[in-house]
């Protein structure tokens, strides 16, 4: 084994200085690291690069590895002088919902807690006499954030904050009424204090969000931090305005969020939400109405500070882009859709790029379209018929899946673009034909967007029925194990009537990054390979540690998985498992905050079984009943570095 030269005290001080250090694990400080590493040289090293040891899948060997947040991966780092130091890693959570918490008033409030347009509690009553607040068991996307001037009673270090949204919870406590999408999310704000010593971080107050003057939210999935530190959320899953009469699951999210079945308006949700710090660690929220009535799943914004490339989680999905009207401000713009050339590829070998060319959908404030939303009923924007209704004047269309033949009423292009964007976009031309398209991230100095595909079947399959022929998304058989796309980010670009696009960060082709591999079931139950991605959901991307970090939401992995793919060296390295059943949400890469690096990290719904389970399901069940709360609870949190010394060959 070749010699790694192992650095002194004083270098190490100077590593430190230009390494950005994941949060000490418990016990470690970094007092203790110097101590550890001695006196010495006065040489200098500057950071280099970082890579990640992965570490195997659990197995039966270890059911209760199975059964929890399983971390056995470290971060290595190398200086220019052919030092290292590697960061054994482990998580570390903040809550389990369902815990109580402090309100940072001498109060408790409940961590993933459900409430009213009112704010007040929303009652489990599903068993009798055991009445209690409904919490979430899917918390999902996160950010870590500082503000200026923060100042919170209890902090002794420095504030930093996390927000946190909760996308919905399976099962009310009776284990047998389902609530998927029945209850409003909730936000919160949770007010850290990073011991300096250290860099670990501490829940000092919980404050839930007042979301009551955006109409409460919608199935809030992942999110992203905006450059200018504002929590940009998402509302996935937009209620069909023409069919929402027959729709139970939206009279049920309405009567638990009014206390009326026939309150809630389905043009109200559907849009994207943005979060705003205070300093002393409460909150502000707003719902952005003009960048189009989509599946929200991930919003990324460009370091422009005005282009935003969104997720859209459908079948027949789209790439669509909102290129604001001024810097650190999206309530006005313009939405553009996809239309993909000639060449697309799901296979990473090929080396295909497929071009995009973009379609102008329309430009709007978010006031004018809050207020069409507030006053116009589905059938003043588009008459939707569900069968050829043998009439020219309308338009064949394939959305949600199936075919449509619709025709937009005179004078209401800019209500159908910005509050029936999936419709309206393919009545235009866009290619939708994506299926589940979830996280988007950007790698800037390579200026490369990533999109992730989750499964790639349904509507981009050749032949299929919910498949557009001739919209250039068609492969010749289903991955189901999904894949990522890259995508070049130029400016200079024009829309499809010629006229200039205001951005430097358009997406300008996209070709397959990295594809999972489906399979027949393995002894312990995957029916895609355990060794490389499958289902990616969320996508976060660290310019300084060169890694596209990728979190499973997998029907096919029997535990789902964190990834770390490191961009220059090609290497992928496994290096979180989630509870069996459960899927890897909130994934957040921060590459400083005052001198620490994090990786934020969630899971939900522990031990929720499908067919993949059965070899597993009867030895791991009682074991996460036990861990979380009888299966309706999930964690909060990030990964913590412990800094050891290099072991030498």
């Amino acid at each position: 084994m070749p010699h790694t030269p192992t650095p002194s005290r004083r270098k190490t001080l100077q590593m430190l200085a230009g390494l950005p250090l994941l949060p000490l694990g418990a016990g470690a400080s970094a007092t203790g690291l110097l101590a550890a590493c001695g006196g010495g040289s006065d040489s200098t090293a500057a950071f280099k690069s970082a890579s990640f040891t992965g570490m195997a899948a659990p197995t039966l060997a270890n059911p209760a590895a199975m059964a929890t947040t399983t971390v056995g991966s470290a971060l290595k780092a190398t200086f220019d002088d052919g030092s290292t130091q590697s960061f054994a890693l482990a998580y570390q959570p903040f809550f389990i919902t369902g815990d109580m918490v402090s309100n940072g008033k001498g109060g408790k409030l409940l961590a993933g807690g459900y409430y009213d347009i009112r704010n007040q509690p929303i009652i489990d009553a599903t068993v009798a006499g055991g009445e209690r607040q409904f919490f979430s068991d899917a918390p999902d996307g996160s950010s870590l954030l500082t503000v200026p001037n923060a100042k919170v009673d209890g902090v002794k270090g420095k504030p930093v904050f996390a927000v946190v949204q909760f996308e919905y919870t399976t099962w009310a406590q009776d284990g047998k009424t389902d609530m998927y999408g029945k209850l409003p999310s909730p936000i919160a704000v949770l007010t850290l204090d990073q011991d300096q010593a250290t860099g670990k971080l501490s829940l000092v107050k919980y404050h839930n969000v007042d979301t009551s003057k955006v109409y409460g939210l919608w199935i809030t999935c992942g999110a992203s931090l905006s450059p200018w530190g504002t929590h940009l959320s998402s509302e996935e899953y937009e209620p069909d305005a023409f069919t929402i009469g027959s729709n139970a699951m939206f009279k049920a999210y309405s009567q638990n969020l009014y206390g009326d079945a026939a309150r809630a308006n389905p043009y109200h949700y559907g849009h994207m939400p943005e979060v705003t710090v205070n300093p002393d660690g409460s909150a502000s929220i707003k719902k952005h109405f003009c960048m189009g009535r989509i599946s929200h799943e991930l919003v990324q914004v460009m370091p422009d500070q005005r282009t935003a490339l969104m997720g859209d989680d459908a079948t027949n999905s789209a790439y669509f882009v909102f290129v604001a009207d001024r810097e650190k401000d999206l309530s006005s713009g313009t939405l553009y859709a996809a239309r993909v050339g000639a060449g697309f590829s799901i296979d990473p070998a090929s080396g295909s790029a497929a071009p995009l060319t973009w379609i102008r959908l329309g430009s709007a404030t978010s006031a004018e379209i809050e207020q069409l939303a507030n006053t116009l009923k589905p059938a003043d924007i588009m008459s939707v018929q569900a069968k050829d209704p043998g009439d020219a004047s309308y338009t064949r269309i394939v959305a949600n899946g199936k075919a449509e033949w619709i025709k937009i009423n005179p004078g209401m292009d800019k209500a159908a673009a910005f509050l029936e964007t999936h419709r309206y976009a393919a009545y235009k031309g866009a290619s939708m034909g994506f299926t589940k398209m979830e996280g988007t991230t950007v790698n800037a100095r390579d200026k490369v967007a990533y999109s992730a595909l989750q499964n790639c079947e349904k509507s981009m399959v050749a032949g299929d029925a919910a498949n557009v022929p001739g919209n250039g998304i068609s492969i010749p058989r289903q991955l189901k194990a999904g894949v990522i796309m890259a995508l070049s980010l130029r400016g200079g670009q024009k829309d499809t009537d010629g006229k200039a696009i205001n951005s430097e960060w358009m997406p300008v082709d996209t070709k397959a990054l990295l594809a999972g591999e489906d399979i027949a079931a393995d002894a312990l139950g995957n029916t895609a390979n355990p060794d490389r991605i499958a289902n990616p959901d969320n996508l976060k991307f660290s310019e300084k540690l060169r890694t596209l970090f990728i979190g499973e939401d997998s029907s096919q992995h029997v535990n789902n998985f964190l990834w770390a793919y490191n961009v220059d060296t090609r290497q992928l390295s496994r290096i979180m498992s989630i509870p069996a059943g459960g899927e890897s949400t909130g994934l957040h890469a921060v590459d400083e905050i005052n001198g620490w690096t994090y990786i934020m990290s969630n899971f939900q719904h522990a031990g929720d079984w499908g067919g993949i389970h059965g070899v597993v399901k009867d030895q791991l069940d009682p074991l996460i009943r036990a861990n979380y709360r009888g299966k309706a609870g999930a964690a909060v949190g990030y990964l913590t570095g412990t800094p050891s010394q290099p072991r030498l060959g």
